[in-house]
């Protein structure tokens, strides 16, 4: 045989060596996944690098908000949040400013409160317009036949001239939902700022939590099941929030605030599909209530109990 001859033999015989065993790595291993797109939104990468400055905004005053169980910043009183009691109180809501000066508490007219968990701001019937949603969405005892969530135009509040208590708001819908798959607990609603479609996230023990969406478009009362999360055993969802321009999805848990780049031109409940980053907090004896700043930079936590401290977090 001549060189010529044997070099192709030997080719000849790397190839049959190699190509099977290349085979095999892949088959045992796998191809390399491919890299994860960048967040989208400054507040999703701020925390994905660590780059979220923490302080304490202030305390609320009000000694009869003692449960805060949601909060939302307010997109049309600058300075204002909302924010109300969990079970047991009334179905008011209560306004304070960003410090937790009291401003005032104001009932929704003919909304009842059986379980209020969270709350959100959103676009509703007038273009324009922000309105407050609220989520009578508890159910410790997986019990309830169906949930409510409540909506109202944001009432125009001047921190300088306080509303006081008493006032009562009046045009309160009232959205009457259910489950495709029975009851469930949960403790955080979602709006959609672009196009009011309402998400819900359940409160599950296996850290499974389930996603459900009501469509601002559909006329239909059961909400619709998505692919749940999964975030880990005993990870319960507390809250929920969004940032003004929709790029970004903040879960509250009890010990943690999870981030989520919302991917352009996808639904809100999308955002779930995405790797998540895990955003500053601080301990909280009882953490529930979470809601964005209106700048989109931020976000700010409430704890229940008497007087707790308003922590806020932002772009450093």
């Amino acid at each position: 045989m001549n060189r010529v001859g044997a070099r192709r033999l030997r080719r000849r015989t790397w190839a049959v060596i190699l190509v099977p065993l290349t085979l095999v790595v892949v088959a045992c291993f796998g191809p390399p996944p491919p890299p994860p797109p960048p967040p989208s939104s400054p507040l999703v990468q701020a925390a994905c690098d660590g780059r979220l400055h923490a302080s304490v905004a202030g305390q609320v005053q009000s000694t009869a908000l003692t449960e805060t169980s949601g909060v939302a910043a307010s997109r049309t009183n600058p300075s204002v949040l909302w924010a109300h009691n969990d079970s047991g109180d009334t179905a008011r809501v209560f306004a304070m400013t960003t410090s937790g000066q009291h401003l005032g508490s104001l009932t929704l007219n003919g909304a009842s409160a059986t379980d209020w968990e969270d709350m959100a701001i959103g676009p509703g019937p007038l273009a324009g317009r922000s309105y407050l949603y609220v989520g009578d969405i508890g159910d410790n005892n997986h019990a309830r036949a169906s949930i409510v969530v409540y909506r109202v135009a944001e009432p125009s509040v001047n921190v300088q001239q306080p509303p006081g208590d008493g006032q009562v708001l009046g045009g309160v819908e009232s959205f009457t939902l259910t489950y495709p798959d029975g009851a469930h607990d949960a403790e955080a609603l979602a709006v959609d700022p672009a196009s009011g479609d309402i998400v819900i996230v359940t409160k599950e023990l296996s850290g499974q939590a389930g996603i459900y969406v009501h469509s601002a478009s559909s006329s239909s009362t059961v909400l619709s099941r998505k692919d749940p999360i999964d975030l880990g055993i005993g990870t319960l969802v507390t809250g929920a929030g969004v940032s003004p321009d929709g790029t970004a999805v903040v879960l509250r848990t009890y010990g943690s605030v999870l981030l989520f780049p919302r991917p352009d031109g996808a639904a809100l409940d999308d955002a779930f599909r995405s790797s998540s980053c895990t955003g500053a907090s601080s301990s909280e004896a009882q953490g529930e209530a979470v809601a964005v700043t209106p700048d989109g930079r931020g976000y700010v936590t409430i704890s229940e109990g008497s007087q707790p401290p308003i922590n806020r977090f932002e772009i450093a």
